[in-house]
C-alpha cells in the first residue's frame, strides 16, 4: 500500500465481483479516481482513492517489481509485481486521463478494503493478462461500473471507462457487499 500527499489541482477474475445498484445521490465525501499517465512505453493506469476533504491519497496500481528487465520479461511471462505507487503516479504533469467517482463513507470502506485485498492478492504482472488496466478494471467492476476490455492503452482505457458509464460521478454498492 502506498500513501502519499497529492498536490492541488492481475488476471482479472470476475468471481469476486458483485453487482451494485445504480444511484443518483449527491457526491459523497470519498472517491476513487481512475487515472492514466505517460510512461516510457504505452503508459500506466492506477487509482487514487481517499477522502475529498484530505490532501492525503492512497495509490494502487499493478506494475512489475523492479526496473527494465522485469518489464521486458513481463511481456513473455509472469513476473513479480508491486501494487502501490510507481514513479510518476503523483505527478500531475504526467496525467493523461482521469475519471473520478464519489462514494458514501460506508461504501468507501468496502471499496477501499477491496482495493487493499487486490493489492495483497496480486503477486504477478504480465503485459497481456495481469496488467494495470485489468487491475483497475476489477476495482471498477466491484463498484458496479462497466469496464472496457483490458488490452487498451491506459489513457484509452480510462477514457472508455468514463464513456461506458456515461460520465456517472457516484456509485452506491448493493446491500450484499
Amino acid at each position: 500500500m502506498a500513501t502519499a500527499v497529492a498536490g492541488p489541482s492481475a488476471s482479472a477474475s470476475r468471481a469476486d465481483v458483485k453487482p451494485v445498484r445504480r444511484a443518483t445521490a449527491a457526491k459523497g465525501p470519498y472517491y476513487v479516481d481512475f487515472r492514466a499517465r505517460t510512461a516510457a512505453s504505452y503508459g500506466h493506469a492506477f487509482v487514487w482513492y481517499g477522502k475529498t476533504s484530505e490532501k492525503q491519497v492512497e495509490v494502487a496500481g499493478l506494475h512489475p517489481a523492479g526496473d527494465v528487465l522485469p518489464y521486458v520479461l513481463g511481456h513473455l511471462t509472469f513476473v513479480p509485481s508491486e501494487t502501490g505507487a510507481s514513479y510518476g503516479d503523483l505527478d500531475e504533469q504526467y496525467l493523461t486521463a482521469s475519471y473520478r467517482v464519489y462514494l458514501s463513507e460506508a461504501d468507501a470502506q468496502k471499496v477501499f478494503a477491496y482495493i487493499k485485498h487486490l493489492q495483497a492478492t496480486s503477486p504477478v504482472w504480465n503485459a497481456e493478462t495481469a496488467n494495470c488496466t485489468a487491475f483497475i478494471g476489477r476495482i471498477a467492476s466491484f463498484m458496479g461500473l462497466k469496464a472496457p476490455f483490458h488490452l487498451l492503452k491506459p489513457e484509452e482505457y480510462v477514457n472508455q471507462l468514463r464513456e461506458l458509464n456515461g460520465g456517472r460521478q457516484t456509485v452506491q454498492l448493493a446491500a450484499d457487499h
